[in-house]
């Protein structure tokens, strides 16, 4: 089986990576025969109270204060060339316009705006904060603070206010972004948290909404089940590469789970698979 298109990667266009490259990543994906590549880069309105001494080193260009950590908007021109070069150097390979928004609940009218200034092809949804007695605090910081169950049900519970919430993503991505930032000795086991997830997929499937199979973890099986059994109709894949080697990691395995589960590739290699046959 061929693999599916990586509908979620990021480039030197996204402000919280030093080793994305558009043109590498349009190589790798050329060589592992991907039909189709989407440049999601990330879109984040938000501005993080967080604690200095935490913050990776490759962020610490966007401290607008000791205490802040701003990230700066989008270079829509720019990007928008890079793509164009890509697709002139890499003609046999789909190149995919799209944006990761970041909390796009909170800030409904600056998404709009940055999605009415381009022609994005895809827009992916994602959260990484909480919202704690007025700040918006990344989700890794508040295991320092909280017990991690607990910040963990306020994730999912944020995650369905997300995604109730008029908006104009059509892919929910990265749902177990808490879990790649567990304190050292801690486990993630996602039926710990199965009536929360069981939640967030009833409210997605609701929507008509796709679920991402991100694969910068290893997928939960559970997870693609549970999103079959809330009526969830389509899926996508998304390696969340931040540089070219981690395009379409672990594609393989995942999409024999989302095959095993009924979903199949849909019309053209490069939409969202669906449940049963495209006909």
């Amino acid at each position: 089986m061929s693999l599916p298109a990586d509908l979620h990667a990021h480039t030197e266009f996204s402000w919280d990576t030093r080793t994305g490259d558009m043109e590498g990543s349009c190589a790798r994906a050329v060589q592992l025969g991907l039909p189709a590549i989407a440049f999601t880069e990330h879109t984040d309105f938000v501005s993080w109270t967080v604690d200095a001494a935490s913050v990776p080193e490759r962020w610490t260009p966007h401290m607008s204060d000791p205490a802040h950590l701003t990230p700066p908007p989008l270079d829509v021109d720019g990007y928008l060339e890079a793509i164009d070069r890509c697709r002139a150097k890499y003609p046999s390979l789909r190149i995919i316009t799209g944006v990761e928004l970041g909390e796009p609940h909170w800030y409904a009218a600056e998404a709009a705006a940055l999605l009415a200034s381009a022609p994005f092809e895809r827009v992916i949804g994602s959260l990484h904060s909480l919202r704690v007695d007025g700040l918006n605090l990344l989700v890794e910081g508040e295991y320092t603070q909280r017990p991690v169950p607990e910040v963990m049900r306020d994730y999912f519970a944020e995650v369905v206010r997300m995604v109730e919430a008029p908006g104009e993503f059509s892919t929910l991505t990265h749902l177990d972004y808490p879990a790649r930032y567990l304190p050292a000795g801690q486990v993630f086991r996602i039926e710990d948290y199965e009536e929360e997830v069981r939640q967030v997929l009833r409210s997605l499937a609701g929507t008509s909404r796709a679920l991402e199979l991100n694969t910068r973890r290893t997928l939960e099986p559970a997870l693609v089940r549970w999103w079959r059994e809330a009526g969830g109709a389509a899926v996508s894949f998304g390696s969340d590469a931040h540089r070219p080697e981690a395009v379409a990691t672990n594609f393989a395995a995942a999409a024999a789970l989302a095959e095993s589960e009924g979903f199949r590739p849909g019309r053209h290699p490069y939409d969202h698979w669906i449940i049963g046959r495209y006909s």
